[in-house]
Order: C-alpha cells, then sequence, then structure tokens
C-alpha cells in the first residue's frame, strides 16, 4: 500500500502533503493532551507505533503472485484514539521512507493521508458504531476490515488518476500508467482478502489487551506497567518472527520499478511505454533499502532493521514527549 516515489505527479504529493500539514498540527495536540493525562501513554505510544511498523513487515501473498499487509492503524485508533494512531503511524512510515525506502519521500504525505488518516478514523467510526450495540468485538474485527479497505480505494483512487490529468505531448501518462479501472480492481482484490488479517489482528490485541487490564485493575499504574510488559514481549516475539515476511514472492502491486512497470503494462493490456515523469523523477537512496544491511543474510538484516526500528521509536517518543512531560 505504499506508494513509491514518482507514482504521483510533484503537484499531488504537493497537495496531499499540505491536507496533512494541518491533520499532523491536530494530531501532536492531542497527543500532548494525552500525555499530560497519563503517563504511561509515553510507552504506550512506542509499542503501538513498533507493533504498526512489525505488522508492515510481514508481508503476505496477494492474487496475482503479488503481496500485501497489514498496517495497524485501527488497533491504535481504539487503544489510544484516532489522533495517536494518526500520529503513530506517520512516525512508522516515516521510519520506512527515510531509513528503508519502504515507501516515497515525496508520496509521504500520500502515504500518511491514506494509512495514517483515513484508515483510523474510518475504522474506528465502524468499532465505535458497533460498541453502542456491545459488540466490541465484531467492532474491532470490521473496524480493522474496513479501514484498511478504505485505505486501499484511496490508494487506488490516487494512482488510478494519475493517467488522467499528467501525460506527455503524446498522451502517454507521466507517472503511474495504471488507469482507475485497473488499480481499483487490482488494490480491493488484494485487501479484501488481506483485511481478514488485519481485522483478526485487531480484535486478537484489543481483546488481550482489554483482558489483561481486567485482571490487572486497569486503572492502578502497576496495571498499567503488566499491560505494557506483555506488549514488549509481543513486540519481541515480532521481531524475531519478521523474516517470515521474506517468504511472500512478489512486489506489491504499484510497488515495481519502471523496467517492471513496463513489463506488467501488457498484462493489463496497456501501451508499454515506459512513463516519463517517472524516469526523470526524484530518487532517493535509503540508508538501509528493502530493509537490507550489506554484508549479513536477508533475514538477520530483516530482524536488525525491525529491532532498530523499535529502539527508534522509543527513543523518538521519549526526546518529543517523555522530556517535555519529567519539565513539567
Amino acid at each position: 500500500m505504499h506508494i513509491p516515489e514518482n507514482y504521483l505527479s510533484s503537484q499531488t504529493c504537493a497537495v496531499m502533503g499540505a491536507i496533512m500539514l494541518p491533520i499532523w498540527y491536530k494530531a501532536v495536540k492531542e497527543v500532548e493532551i494525552k500525555v499530560k493525562e497519563d503517563k504511561e501513554a509515553v510507552p504506550m505510544m512506542g509499542m503501538m507505533t513498533s507493533l504498526s511498523f512489525l505488522m508492515m513487515m510481514f508481508n503476505l501473498p496477494a492474487p496475482g503472485g503479488t503481496t500485501a499487509h497489514a498496517v495497524g492503524a485501527v488497533l491504535i485508533a481504539i487503544l489510544m484514539g484516532p489522533w495517536t494512531a494518526t500520529l503513530s503511524v506517520s512516525i512508522a512510515l516515516a521510519i520506512q521512507a527515510f531509513l528503508f525506502g519502504d515507501g516515497g519521500i515525496l508520496a509521504f504525505g500520500a502515504n500518511c493521508f491514506t494509512m495514517a488518516f483515513v484508515m483510523p478514523f474510518t475504522g474506528y467510526a465502524v468499532y465505535r458504531l458497533l460498541s453502542r450495540f456491545h459488540y466490541k468485538k465484531l467492532g474491532a474485527f470490521l473496524g480493522g476490515y474496513v479501514g484498511i479497505n478504505l485505505a486501499a480505494l484511496t490508494v487506488a483512487i490516487l494512482l488510478g488518476i494519475q493517467p488522467i490529468l499528467f501525460q506527455d505531448s503524446s498522451g502517454n501518462p507521466l507517472y503511474n500508467p495504471y488507469p482507475l479501472s485497473v488499480t481499483i480492481p487490482a488494490m480491493m482484490l488484494t485487501h479484501l482478502l488481506i483485511g481478514l488479517v488485519e481485522g483478526a489482528f485487531t480484535v486478537g490485541v484489543v481483546s488481550f489487551v482489554e483482558k489483561s487490564q481486567d485482571k490487572t485493575a486497569a486503572a492502578s499504574s502497576a496495571g498499567k506497567k503488566k499491560t505494557l510488559t506483555w506488549l514488549l514481549a509481543l513486540i519481541a516475539f515480532l521481531i524475531l518472527c519478521v523474516p517470515l515476511g521474506l517468504l511472500a514472492s512478489g512486489t506489491a502491486f504499484a510497488e515495481w520499478d519502471v523496467t517492471e512497470i513496463v513489463e506488467n503494462l501488457s498484462h493489463y493490456h496497456l501501451k508499454a511505454v515506459s512513463p516519463k515523469g517517472m524516469l526523470s523523477g526524484f530518487n532517493f537512496n535509503a540508508i538501509m533499502p528493502d530493509y537490507t544491511i550489506q554484508g549479513l543474510p536477508d533475514p538477520i538484516a530483516y530482524i536488525l532493521c525491525a529491532a532498530s526500528a523499535v529502539v527508534v521509536f522509543f527513543i523518538l517518543y521519549k526526546v518529543l514527549f517523555g522530556m517535555r512531560r519529567s519539565a513539567k
């Protein structure tokens, strides 16, 4: 679901970034309030961001030989509120883009809009609606399922409008060459299935946290710390298991390089022409591209990348909010 570099025009990227600016501002303000009210909020945000990041490392096989992954945005929204989810997933996406080259730098605003805004808010709305009728578990499952599918639909629309809006003098697409008639079916067929995994993980973790809080008196500091300990154990387990994400062969739809794009165009009965805007677009060299470390086997590199990102998240939240809270 990560939109790579040069799939979107610079104009589209600018608009999406501009849309996200007030959303990020609001998210930061809401998180600041939460941190003032709950001293466990800072480590909890580190846990939630880590879970989202790790979930996105588990690539799953999808129809057509592609792959996809869960996100965890609705899970965070249910446990900590949708604004916290917006900030948490945005930070996860930033680390993915800048350190690992997963998602475009220019497309960062667009990726945050789909996965850090559309997904948690729509999924949380579903959860809240069903919770009113005492269907919390069903609400958590459907919230995760609906959230990831609406995010995927938004990605499909952003990609699909590119060949309509941006063409060269010969009428060929400058950026993503796949029209809406291709992007929507391709994205939705994949995520209607992957959404089941998203929903299951969401309801599973939410149920686990709620049960642990019930058993340990959620209102007490000791109870919250015990919940954090269990979540930390889950994160450690997921870090060790992330190499399983390497087993899924293929690349996610519309995350190909230009050569692969041209090769796949004929499959969709489209003219096999390299988009000029993509050929001359922005390029960014990540420190550990595709979660690889030179000289190390991929599984080991995958584990080290996952562990490094988790450490970064906890340090970042401590610097942004923890120290500020301690100073007051």
